[in-house]
């Protein structure tokens, strides 16, 4: 038996990825990550940098990609619950534009395999949140590029539970991102 379960999306190469826990009276053990365990699901990715962040209920970073040194990223939360979207903004995609969102909790200790080619972002839903992610390329500043979190065409449905849309906290470059008509205009993505 696999310590990974892979569960597809309504989009092709962004994956639910459930690892096997063991747990008795002391706690539990998992593996988060294994490259020839991976490799078998045919998730093949050569991870190069590990990013973490800590936010507050009702932060929302995103949506974000890099133009150039794209990243497949798999991601997920080891303290809280967050709410992780990635849309689809690759050129040919027959879901190009098209999101698909995942629960993360400390809990249910899902991870997400969001490929190359995908604006990225989530809402913390508890009072705290801390979030890792695995990236197979490096961060690149210079090709920093993101979407509206609020774009209507794109439509995401963020579980706002007992929050409103004005509790919501945002950097001021996440409140400033174009929409996807306004990305179709350029030549997103380089090296694709």
């Amino acid at each position: 038996m696999g310590k990974f379960k892979k569960i597809a999306t309504s989009i092709e190469g962004v994956y639910i990825i459930e690892p096997v826990v063991f747990g008795d009276n002391r706690g539990y053990f998992m593996e988060t990550y294994s490259k020839n365990e991976f490799s078998e699901l045919g998730l093949d990715y050569d991870f190069v940098q590990d990013n973490q962040s800590k936010s507050k209920k009702g932060v929302l970073r995103g949506l974000h990609f890099q133009k150039e040194n794209t990243q497949a990223k798999l991601v997920r939360v080891i303290k809280g619950e967050v709410f992780d979207v990635a849309v689809d903004l690759r050129p040919n995609s027959k879901t190009y534009g098209k999101w698909e969102g995942v629960i993360l909790s400390e809990d249910n200790k899902r991870m997400f395999m969001i490929p190359k080619g995908f604006a990225h972002g989530f809402l913390v839903l508890s009072n705290e949140a801390e979030f890792t992610y695995k990236c197979d390329d490096v961060y690149n500043h210079e090709a920093e590029g993101g979407l509206a979190w609020n774009d209507k065409d794109v439509a995401i449905n963020w579980p706002l539970g007992d929050m409103k849309i004005t509790d919501l906290l945002t950097s001021e470059k996440d409140s400033e991102w174009p929409t996807l008509e306004e990305l179709k205009k350029t030549d997103l993505f380089k090296d694709l």
